[in-house]
Formats: structure tokens, sequence, C-alpha cells
């Protein structure tokens, strides 16, 4: 008999007391489960429940939840034994160490003790659903179930169905999940499943502008925190989630495509991660820390210097508009002729282009030329990007101008794809490919990524906001600057872009 996951009287397992179980069991105890919780480590399944009560109690004390329901929840986690004293449980989360083998001996165990309607999930973040199953008799019931640290707070879960998964497996922990509180994402069993998939668009593409010296990590993280809304940038959330952690889950995941050239990992992380500069856990990274607080680097003023006129390149009219208006509102004087005069500073607006293919295509005197990103609004920060040749003084006045209102500019060296643009559409990119391959709706994808990741937007959402034309544009561009694959555009984008449909459009 399948398990009823409304019932007041289903018990669930949760096997491996650390960060991850003892949250599982926090919200399923919350939830009104009754929840046996075992660990192979004396004593380690006791200390959970332990700190779990703590937590609660500390809750109530901060009038978040009713003190009677703490104590009551509290109540309702046992610690296990031994692995046998699972047996009446309908339902079993598998919570250990990311160990292939050892998923797989515990589910084979598992199914020597529980009854054979007991659905068994594991909350593997990187391994696959479909190895950890094929160990067992009974397939069908295994399906992933991946939780994020800290369990509590990260309200989403992906629900895995791997490839023998049985339908009503994923339904049952999709309904589970909502009875404690979490969102359920569905997704096809693939490497990185939706979360750690899409998040190789972020920290991959800032580390690879790193690594051409486009501009340095505290400016790369400016941009994309300030300008393009992020919460924090690419570097900052390596340093927080320390590069031991990171770049193994990016080469994992490099592998597991079979080196699709969109995740390939950065050599800078790698050479990084073996000097022990890991981020806030050992005192250094991309910044330095003391007493666990990230030090503030210098930030240079403002030249004061201005240019005489500007001549803003009409090539992209939706990108130049604003441009001309910022900078009358700035005291600028616009040059308004068709080409620009002697002297006058040369603004162009590339997408996916270097300033120095703008300059050329178009005419222009590199030693005056300097480009702005329009795409990402001007509000909160701004972009430059020179060419190799353009003059000091015009690069001073260029930046002196746009931050005459106090708004911070970011001035950049030449490079295919200003900072932002090349980011966001590789992330948008990767989330076409998730889309194009079934692994999740598009609202799936969306759901995982804001929940999961904390982006502004998801990733199919963000192409809309952007426009999938202009996404294409970028890409298009970047591809014919590097000659690169990892900027193929999907065909997910393409189809939808050409249509002018919404990315998050479903196939019929």
């Amino acid at each position: 008999m399948k398990p009823e996951i409304h019932s007041p009287n289903l018990t669930l397992g949760i096997v491996g007391a650390g960060a991850m179980g003892r949250g599982i069991a926090q919200i399923a105890a919350q939830a009104g489960l009754r929840v046996l919780l075992f660990d192979l480590q004396s004593g380690a399944a006791v200390a959970a429940r332990d700190a779990v009560a703590a937590t609660l109690s500390g809750l109530a004390a901060k009038g978040k939840i009713d003190p009677a329901a703490a104590d009551a929840a509290a109540a309702r986690i046992e610690p296990a034994a031994a692995l046998e004293a699972l047996a009446p449980c309908h339902v079993v989360i598998e919570a250990i160490i990311e160990k292939l083998e050892a998923k797989r001996q515990l589910f084979a165990a598992l199914e020597g003790i529980v009854d054979e309607d007991c659905l068994l999930a594991s909350n593997t973040s990187s391994l696959s659903v479909t190895e950890i199953a094929a160990a067992c008799r009974q397939p069908g019931r295994v399906a992933g179930y991946h939780f994020f640290n800290p369990v509590p707070l990260m309200k989403v879960v992906e629900v895995i169905d791997a490839l023998l998964t049985e339908p009503w497996v994923g339904v049952a922990l999709t309904e589970l999940a909502r009875r404690m509180g979490h969102t359920p994402v569905r997704a096809k069993d693939t490497p990185g499943f939706i979360v750690n998939h899409a998040g190789r668009g972020y920290v991959t593409e800032a580390l690879r502008l790193l690594g051409e010296n486009v501009a340095e990590f505290n400016v790369i993280d400016a941009i994309l925190r300030e300008a393009a809304g992020f919460r924090m940038g690419p570097f900052e959330l390596l340093d927080l989630t320390g590069l031991d952690v990171s770049h193994p889950v990016m080469e994992a995941i490099y592998r597991q495509y079979y080196e699709e050239p969109r995740y390939r990992p950065s050599t800078l992380a790698a050479q990084r991660l073996a000097g022990g500069l890991l981020g806030r856990k050992s005192g250094r990274g991309f910044y330095v820390y003391e007493g666990g607080k990230q030090q503030a680097l210098p930030q240079p003023p403002a030249p004061s210097a201005r240019p005489q006129r500007v001549w803003v390149s009409p090539a992209r009219p939706q990108l130049a508009a604003p441009i001309r208006a910022l900078v009358q509102q700035l005291g600028g004087k616009l040059d308004e002729s068709q080409s620009p005069q002697d002297g006058a500073l040369c603004i162009v607006t590339p997408l996916g282009e270097d300033a120095t293919a703008c300059a050329a295509r178009e005419g222009l005197d590199a030693t005056r030329t300097v480009a702005i990103d329009a795409l990402v609004g001007l509000d909160r920060r701004r972009t430059l990007m020179t060419t190799p040749l353009t003059a000091s003084a015009m690069r001073e006045a260029a930046h002196g101008l746009f931050a005459a209102d106090g708004v911070p500019v970011s001035v950049i060296r030449d490079s295919a794809g200003l900072v932002a643009q090349r980011v966001l559409a590789h992330i948008v990119n990767i989330g076409c490919d998730i889309a194009q391959q079934g692994i999740a709706t598009p609202e799936d994808i969306d759901r995982a990524v804001t929940l999961g990741l904390g982006y502004p937007k998801g990733p199919l959402a963000l192409g809309d906001a952007l426009g999938a034309r202009t996404i294409l544009d970028i890409l298009e561009n970047l591809q014919g600057c590097y000659g690169d694959p990892r900027y193929r555009p999907s065909p997910w984008l393409k189809r939808r872009a050409l249509l002018g449909a919404s990315l998050l459009t479903p196939e019929s």
C-alpha cells in the first residue's frame, strides 16, 4: 500500500544526522510527522535531536512559533539506535556522505528492513539517482529529493525522477514537500539537476572574464551586484561557499556532461584552490577576511575631467536613446552631427562585441571611443569599456561625466561583450538548454533558480526581460568574436527569439 502523504500517522525516516539531516528532521517534525533519525556515528542522532529542539526553542523565544508547537515538534523526533529501527517508516530520506557506493549500500540495506511500499529518497546534490537506484531490487520506488542548506530557510526541494522511478513516487514526494512547507520542483535525473546545472552560468563566466584580465574581481562583483541586481558578486559567492566546495562541483558537472564547453572550469580557481585561498573559511580567498569580516578595498575617486562634447552612435537606437538623455541630464554637450566632430568623445553601445569592433565597423577614431553598457540600466552602476587605443584623457573625461551625479562607474578593458552582458547571456542560455533537454518545465526552472540561487529573476524570465532577440545577438556576436562553442545559442532560445515568443513558452 502506497504511503498516504497527508496521513497524521505518516512516519519519516532520515539516515544521516548532519546539517542536512537535522534540517529535514526539523521541517518534517514541524509539519506533524513522526521522525525516526539514524546516524552511524554513536550519539549523533541524539545530538541532532537536541540541536533541533534548541533551534525550535529559540524560535519560540523570538515569537516566531508557538512554544507548545515547538515542544510538540521536538518530541516527534526520535533518535534510532539502529538502522533496523526504521522498519515502520513510510518514507526514508538518505542524507549521508556524498559518495555513490555508500548510498548504494545503504539503499540495498534499507530494502531488507522497510516494507515493499516504503518510498526511498536520496538527498544527493550531484550523484546519479539512477545509479543509486540500480543497487535496489525495486528501483521504481527510488527518487532524488534534493534539499538546500539551511533546509528550514531554503524553501525549495528538487524532486528527481530516475530512469525507472514510478510516477507515483514523484507525486508523493511533491505532496510531502508541500506538507513540510517547501516548494517542490520536478527534474529528470541529469548532472546537476536544475539548480547546480543552472548555476554554472554565473561564476564560470565571471572567472573567464577575470582570466581574460577584463577587470579585477571586485569590479566584476560590483557590476553584477549593483548593475545586474544579484545579491552577491560571483567572487563574494565563491569566497562564501569556499573553493574547496565550488571548484570540485564545476569539475564534476563539466566531466559528467562529457566536457561540454559551456561548463568549462577555470584554471584560476584550480590554482587558488591548490594555494589554499579557499575564501572566508581560510581567511583569504579573492578577498581578505579579518574576524570573519570582508576587508574593503580602496575605491579611487572619479576624475573631475569632462569631455567637450559627446557623440553617441546611432547604430542601436534603443540603447542610444537613454545614453543621449543621460549625457544631457549630466550636463554634457551632445554632438548632434551625423559623424563625430573633431575632439568629440565617441560613445558606442555594443551587444556581445568589443569596443574595437564597434569603432572599426563605424569608422570611428579608436583613441576617442568608449563603450557603455545600456542594457542593464544606468541607475545604480555604469560600466564603460575602452579600446586598446583609447586616450587616457578621453577615458577620464568619460568616467568623470558618467559619474557626475554620484552613480559609481566601472571602467573595464576591451573584450567581446561587457561584463553584465556576457554573464547574463550565459545564464539565460544555460536555462534555455535545460528547457530544451526537457529536464524540467520552464516554470520549474525559473522557480528553482530564484529560490535555490536567489537570482533576481529566473533565467527564462531574465531572457524575456532583456529580450530573447537581444540575448541571441549577444551570444552570436560572442561566438563570432571568440569562435568558442561555449557561446553556442540554445535551440530553445533561437526559435523563440526568431518567433518573438516568450522563453517561458513550453513546447506544444
